[in-house]
């Protein structure tokens, strides 16, 4: 609500005699200027906040400094989501707590695809955070986050879901999926914090700002996360699949599509094979044109990365390609995408 319209709406009437707002007592018997979307943010905000922390990652020898950001609890034992780009790369970490405490941190494990991690801390019984339901969330709604924007620990932002089912691209060059759109403001510091409903359940992990733009920011929903967070505290990783290709989306000819019938009228350009690769063993060359993987359409470098899930780890699939003018169909054995091949490959199944 603008200045302009606040001053129209409680000072002045329709007669022009002013018009006082309406008045909430308060605990202490004082008017209290609350009204039922305050009592809400407000609510959700005072409840959630001790499991919030502040997170400091240092690099590595000599102690040089590296980023911040911010964190929150999940469980009593002292796992903490935050992002990957939080605490990827550094060798020690810090977590400040509500009340604060400053305690070193252990890295359980981290997604770089997802920009998903996990802290743990030992301190005792500590307060937790429930992760919602990401699935019944509808643009409109309350959405509440905190964290520690420029270094301000337990800063309180509110706003609205602006948009559902959006992309992102991660550090990692992949998409991340079902990203909410949200204006409630973040600023640098803010990343890895939750995002709350009018419940104080979080509904995402704040992940990203557009920074030309004004009230546009995002969040990893809370069903990627609790997938992602159950994985890592079970085995440190998220494993993927991978074929050993680089490649660029590219459009399909029309002939061709109409010839050969293809669903889809762009495809994955090979552009470069590795050596020893799944796809090297497979015959793959540079100029092939992959439109297929076991009969699900590859429009894009996006949708193969998709399907190369770690059920495909030394599975045999069969991969759809174009070569020249014609259509033809290799068996591949994806491998296990490791640290090394996946570094610096932004795009590369």
């Amino acid at each position: 609500m603008n200045s302009h319209y606040q001053e129209d709406a409680s000072a002045v009437g329709v007669l022009g005699s002013r018009v006082r707002p309406p008045q909430v007592e308060g605990t202490d018997g004082d008017p209290a200027l609350l009204d039922a979307y305050s009592e809400v943010v407000s609510g959700a905000a005072g409840a959630a906040r001790t499991a919030v922390v502040h997170i400091e990652a240092r690099g590595g020898e000599g102690g040089e400094s590296g980023g911040s950001g911010s964190g929150f609890f999940i469980s009593p034992d002292g796992y903490i989501v935050t992002n990957s780009h939080v605490v990827h790369g550094a060798r020690a970490w810090r977590v400040f707590l509500h009340d604060g405490r400053r305690l070193a941190a252990d890295l359980v494990g981290e997604d770089p695809y997802t920009d998903l991690a996990i802290l743990r801390v030992t301190a005792g019984e500590i307060a937790h955070l429930e992760l919602g339901d990401s699935a019944g969330i509808r643009p409109g709604q309350i959405a509440i986050a905190i964290g520690s924007p420029m270094g301000f620990q337990q800063t309180v932002t509110a706003g609205i879901v602006s948009g559902l089912g959006r992309s992102l691209r991660a550090a990692s060059g992949r998409l991340i999926d079902e990203v909410i759109q949200t204006d409630a403001a973040l600023n640098p510091g803010n990343s890895g914090g939750p995002l709350l409903d009018s419940t104080g359940r979080v509904i995402g992990v704040n992940t990203a700002i557009i920074r030309p733009a004004q009230g546009i920011c995002f969040a990893i929903a809370s069903n990627t996360a609790r997938w992602v967070v159950g994985l890592l505290i079970r085995d440190g990783r998220i494993r993927r699949s991978q074929i050993g290709v680089a490649g660029q989306t590219v459009p399909l000819l029309r002939k061709l599509v109409l010839h050969h019938r293809i669903p889809i009228d762009t495809g994955i350009l090979v552009a470069g094979v590795e050596p020893s690769s799944p796809a090297a063993r497979a015959g793959l060359v540079e100029g092939d044109i992959i439109i297929e993987l076991d009969d699900s359409p590859t429009a894009a470098v996006d949708s193969l990365h998709k399907l190369l899930s770690s059920e495909r780890i030394g599975v045999p699939v069969r991969l759809g390609i174009l070569r020249g003018v014609e259509r033809r169909s290799v068996e591949v054995i994806p491998e296990e995408m490791t640290a090394a091949s996946s570094a610096g490959a932004t795009r590369q199944p």
